[in-house]
């Protein structure tokens, strides 16, 4: 059967369904292709449950330490059953409410696999859409005037190695564990390997960190990253960079043994389970790109223009397709911006360096704009200035005052560079400066504003007072 549309968007993730919503609300006639379930990876593999993992994991050591806090417990014990079931229960209650929305604006789901045609009996231009289903239903072609690619992303693998999913996992099958390892190598210290180290080790288990960069979560700042290494040295976990793996080393006998190199001598570690947490790449395979102009670049992302325009300018890729930030935040925005271009609403991009990113792990860390490093490679001449939690009240009120903000000024313009924390809930944080950021705010106008007394949001206001030669506290 052939259907027409204004709009079809192959993928049904964050990105995918907001973007849909935003098509509808300007009356575009809407369509959605997802041979999964609606919310893709975020919603059901990545950022949700994660999150709600991390939140056990908090709770877990809270209860821990409870007596520092007047409140005498029994020695309590974490079941990772029940937190597995708890964070179904939000994953499923977020579903439902993706669901409602979808159809509440009147968008069709196909629950199928999409491909892309090229020109046909269809339409002269590429950009029809096949949709196969897994039983004997007949295919249904689906005609639309555009088309937004939101395929996202998957775990990326090591060459030749196989994952097994039992003994070498990705975070895809962790989502879904039953029982805790005693013990885990993580090969990868990105954001995905640090949140998960940090929750395995908050929860019991024995993990140690490979890292073949020179540091751990090297897109962030030099000072984020020190106190980082320390606070997780610090509570048990081993990391290790610089770290050349052996993968013909990696052997299953009662535990995974591999060897790794660094400054050029071996060394051997085992442990019960190796997770691969190496990048993520493109969900381009078999959704029909060689039937059309569209180019990809390194690792198979899509390459687009500003508009996240492909080579077919009627089709756009948005997300992680397309070699961007690969964000969840990033895809939403990406997919309103590429609607809006496809209903002619003019309207300004925002740039990478106004982009948050976050890591959810304990400690929280939060960043925007440029790192120190960045901003002195880019010949910027800069200050910069910081404010521990420890002037913070409300800080000392919850227990937790190892942490800090930093910021970094444009000494020409006094426009914000950027800002980096480290800290409890400084992910929470982070959308005030990104406010700030927005409205190309100076130091002096960040420090101006009232917060409230006391919230941890006063360490934007001081580490902005620091930055203006002002400090009061810290």
């Amino acid at each position: 059967m052939s259907l027409n549309y204004d709009l079809v968007i192959l993928g049904g993730g964050t990105g995918g369904y907001v973007t849909a919503v935003r098509a509808s609300q300007m009356g575009l006639k809407t369509a959605i292709v997802e041979k999964g379930k609606l919310g893709g990876t975020c919603l059901h593999k990545g950022c949700i449950p994660t999150k709600a993992l991390l939140k056990s994991a908090s709770v877990f050591q809270q209860v821990k330490e409870a007596n520092e806090y007047g409140i005498e417990t029994t020695s309590p014990v974490f079941q990772i059953e029940k937190a597995m079931s708890r964070k179904s229960k939000v994953v499923d209650s977020l579903h439902a409410g993706v669901e409602h929305l979808v159809d509440n604006h009147q968008i069709d789901v196909y629950q199928g696999y999409g491909r892309i045609l090229g020109p046909s009996i269809f339409s002269p231009m590429a950009g029809s859409i096949s949709v196969e289903y897994d039983d004997e239903k007949e295919n249904d072609i689906l005609v639309p005037k555009n088309v937004i690619i939101a395929t996202g992303s998957a775990p990326s693998v090591l060459p030749d190695m196989e994952v097994d999913h039992d003994n070498i996992v990705t975070s895809d099958d962790l989502v879904e564990m039953t029982e805790l390892p005693k013990s885990i190598i993580i090969i990868g210290g990105g954001v995905i390997g640090i949140e998960w180290a940090s929750f395995l080790h908050d929860v019991g288990v024995e993990v140690t960190i490979l890292e073949a960069q020179e540091h751990i979560l090297p897109a962030f700042d030099k000072d984020i990253i020190k106190t980082l290494k320390r606070k997780l040295t610090k509570k048990g976990i081993s990391i290790i960079e610089q770290a050349t793996i052996d993968l013909e080393s990696i052997t299953k006998e009662n535990d995974m043994k591999l060897t790794y190199e660094k400054n050029n001598e071996k060394h051997q570690v085992s442990a019960e389970k190796l997770l691969l947490s190496v990048g993520r790449k493109a969900n381009t395979q078999n959704i029909g790109l060689d039937n059309t102009e569209i180019k990809r670049v390194k690792k198979g992302f899509i390459e687009v223009n500003q508009h996240f325009q492909t080579k077919e300018s009627h089709i756009y890729a948005i997300g992680d397709v397309n070699g961007g930030r690969q964000l969840a935040h990033v895809a939403t925005y990406e997919g309103k911006k590429a609607v809006e271009h496809i209903a002619g609403i003019v309207s300004s991009n925002l740039s990478d360096n106004e982009i948050p990113s976050c890591v959810y792990g304990n400690p929280e860390i939060a960043m925007i704009g440029l790192t120190e490093t960045e901003a002195k490679e880019q010949g910027f001449r800069y200050r910069t200035a910081k404010t521990s939690f420890k002037a913070i009240g409300k800080a000392h009120v919850d227990g937790e005052t190892d942490g800090f903000s930093k910021i970094i000024i444009d000494e020409k313009t006094e426009d914000i560079l950027g800002v980096h924390m480290i800290g409890e809930k400084v992910t929470e944080l982070i959308g005030q400066v990104s406010t700030a950021k927005y409205f190309d705010s100076s130091a002096l106008e960040l420090s101006e504003v009232i917060y409230p007394h006391p919230s941890l949001s006063e360490i934007i206001g001081e580490v902005a007072m620091a930055a203006d030669g002002r400090k009061i506290h810290g």
